[in-house]
């Protein structure tokens, strides 16, 4: 039932994203379709009733659990992001928005992976948190080996994008010949 409730969650984030979005650029409406990008994280706050609830009613701690957590951790981290990045090129393709940035390069484009870094810290915390939280919840008296693997994964994560976000300050992104000053 998670998996299901993790999908919906996903697919309900695009739709609402859709459509928050056509209804401020498209149909022009955009007291309404704030309202609707508004509603995304009452989906994130379902889906953390439900693994909640699936733990309190004696659920075994599984990977679907740790799933969850993930993508809370991911939806806290890069959910405003996403929303505010889209939001960005929207306006500028439907409505009379400036043209968002294009690629960066050295110094810039550095800055802008650790900024991306800092939200994968978030995320990761937030997985981590909520998965420690779900062990001391159901305690001793289950196998809880598959949340400590999900904690594991959060962590690898985490070191991934600190060795990318490392690569691009000691070897910075390069302009293409012709491409102007890097921004």
């Amino acid at each position: 039932m998670l998996v299901a409730l993790i999908i919906a969650c996903e697919i309900g984030f695009w739709v609402l994203l859709a459509g928050g979005l056509a209804l401020r650029y498209l149909a022009r409406m955009p007291k309404l379709g704030a309202a609707v990008l508004l509603c995304e994280p009452l989906l994130e706050l379902a889906l953390l009733v439900a693994t909640t609830l699936d733990l309190k009613n004696g659920g075994e701690p599984s990977w679907t659990h740790g799933l969850a957590a993930l993508y809370l951790g991911y939806t806290v981290g890069y959910g405003p992001y996403t929303v505010k990045w889209l939001d960005r090129h929207a306006a500028y393709r439907f409505g009379e928005g400036p043209k968002p940035p294009g690629p960066m390069y050295g110094k810039a484009r550095a800055a802008h992976e650790w900024k991306l870094w800092v939200r994968t810290l978030a995320g990761a915390a937030v997985a981590l948190g909520l998965l420690q939280a779900a062990v001391w919840y159901v305690g001793d008296a289950a196998d809880t080996g598959g949340l400590r693997a999900w904690q594991i994964a959060a962590l690898r994560v985490f070191v991934i994008h600190t060795v990318v976000a490392a690569t691009y300050s000691i070897w910075p992104r390069k302009a293409p010949a012709g491409a102007g000053p890097a921004r």
